[in-house]
């Protein structure tokens, strides 16, 4: 098991031959299996997209409380609009309790969907919900849809490389990531600690993804993603300038047969010590199928001596339910940790 996450250059994935991208392919699929992470560079994506959204993310941020509840999630089980603090235990998801999360989140789905009974009949939710804009910044909304037309590329670059990893034909996953897919961005605003928190608080609690895999903008400051290794010990992500971490979802362990690794990981919590260093904003692009695709094992993850360990599910009724899982209640809530 490797102790640190894998970096791995896309740049001829991306022009290069059938065998240099089975290559790439292999090193990506090797670390699906094992880590369940990897450090992707080589992407070809502008990093003034990633870093213009960050910008606008934390001017949003720095709004009053009553500006930003303008714009407030109107039910858990929707990954949509604000989030505050304390309506997040991510721990949930994987069963467990604790405080909640110390942070809070801006979220948006697709946008702009077509007038058509998939994306708007009764089935489409909360998967195509409406998406809820801020009046301001005024950037933000440009910003976040240019940034989620960069990540729809990207993801369907890493499917493409997980097909072939995975001994399939590299266009295995381009009907479920085509313009049907019912992925997820989201803002993760982590402030700075003024106070020690709870006891087992974290600033995101130990979970896997639910969805096909995730895409992260990692932010390099204190207090930051760390990784389980299968030995149980804690792996810090690093923050590589023009990278993304990719990590593997629930759904695509399940697609494999557990071939491909949905490792668990947090966001520690920083020493009070780092004061304003420890602000943090990462960008997550959480890629889910289209909604009403079923999830069974994949023809080459299976075997007579190796048979499906799950049922079949559709996307929408397992993503739906383990999210509302962790999602809060929407009680009252109060700002902590800010």
């Amino acid at each position: 098991m490797p102790q640190s996450i894998p970096t791995i250059d896309f740049t001829r994935f991306r022009s290069g031959t059938i065998d240099d991208r089975k290559r790439t392919a292999k090193e990506l699929g090797e670390a699906a299996e094992t880590l369940g992470f990897a450090v992707v560079g080589g992407h070809g994506i502008d990093p003034l997209i990633g870093e213009k959204l960050r910008e606008a993310g934390l001017r949003f941020f720095d709004l009053s409380l009553e500006e930003k509840i303008q714009v407030r999630r109107p039910r858990n089980d929707q990954n949509r609009g604000y989030i505050p603090f304390g309506e997040e235990t991510l721990v949930r998801m994987a069963g467990g309790d604790s405080p909640p999360d110390v942070k809070e989140v801006f979220a948006i789905g697709p946008d702009n969907v077509p007038d058509t009974p998939y994306f708007n009949g009764p089935e489409s939710y909360p998967s195509f919900a409406p998406n809820l804009w801020p009046h301001g910044p005024a950037d933000l909304r440009p910003s976040m849809l240019a940034y989620w037309s960069a990540m729809e590329d990207l993801m369907r670059m890493i499917g493409q490389a997980l097909a072939l990893s995975l001994d399939l034909e590299e266009t295995a996953f381009d009907n479920v990531l085509d313009n049907t897919h019912s992925s997820q961005l989201r803002l993760l605003h982590y402030p700075p600690l003024t106070k020690a928190v709870e006891p087992g608080q974290l600033r995101a609690g130990e979970h896997s993804d639910v969805g096909m895999m995730t895409i992260l903008r990692n932010d390099p400051v204190p207090g930051g993603l760390q990784v389980k290794a299968r030995d149980g010990t804690w792996i810090d992500a690093p923050g590589i300038a023009n990278t993304f971490v990719i990590n593997i979802g629930d759904l695509l362990m399940r697609w494999t047969n557990d071939r491909l690794n949905s490792t668990l990981h947090r966001v520690a919590v920083p020493p009070l010590d780092v004061g304003a260093r420890s602000r943090r904003l990462s960008i997550g692009y959480f890629v889910g199928p289209r909604y009403n695709a079923m999830v069974e094992c994949l023809p080459t993850c299976c075997s007579p001596d190796n048979p499906p360990k799950y049922a079949p599910v559709s996307v929408h009724d397992y993503r739906t339910k383990r999210f509302a899982a962790g999602a809060g209640d929407n009680k009252p809530f109060a700002a902590s940790g800010s």
